[in-house]
């Protein structure tokens, strides 16, 4: 990791166990000192959610801390009706300029596959999504980054923004 040039963490699955494994096997401290060293980092899903300070998915649970903010469930904050997890195409709505999004426009679609949110992140918000209520879609502060959505699984959209991610440089 320390060659890498760029960290992506991906995630897909729950937070406690991800969690548990990066300690269990030093990712989690390999993480963190890259993060300090100033690379450039981008989660993905539960990728982006382990970056918060606590989840309380089937528990609670501590993060990485690298962002302020928790992770809650989605159920019992929008209505009721509503499937989840909330799957699918929504607009991505730009809360602040960012680098990622170079490439894309206010409006453009992202994929969505999450039963989860990032909530108390004002100060790392850069985008959000609409589904009932707005839902945290992206996060950035200084180098660590993050995306609710799945770039990878978005088309153009999210080659341009993982096209983004790849041209910043430290």
């Amino acid at each position: 990791m320390q060659n890498a040039e760029k960290i992506l963490l991906p995630g897909v699955g729950a937070f406690a166990d991800a969690i548990k494994k990066l300690r269990e096997t030093g990712l989690a401290d390999c993480v963190l000192e890259q993060a300090r060293s100033g690379k450039y980092m981008l989660g993905i899903c539960l990728g982006m959610q382990l970056l918060f300070e606590k989840s309380y998915e089937y528990g609670q649970h501590e993060g990485l801390g690298l962002l302020k903010g928790n992770v809650a469930p989605i159920k019992g904050y929008i209505q009721a009706d509503l499937k989840i997890p909330h799957i699918g195409w929504n607009a991505l709505h730009f809360e602040k300029e960012h680098f990622l999004f170079k490439y894309i426009h206010e409006g453009d679609c992202a994929y969505f596959v999450h039963s989860y949110h990032a909530t108390d992140c004002k100060d790392s918000l850069i985008a959000w999504a609409e589904y009932d209520k707005p839902l945290t879609a992206a996060v950035a502060k200084g180098n660590v980054l993050g995306c609710q959505f799945h770039p990878e699984k978005s088309g153009d959209v999210g080659l341009n923004i993982l096209k983004a991610f790849c041209e910043v440089k430290a």
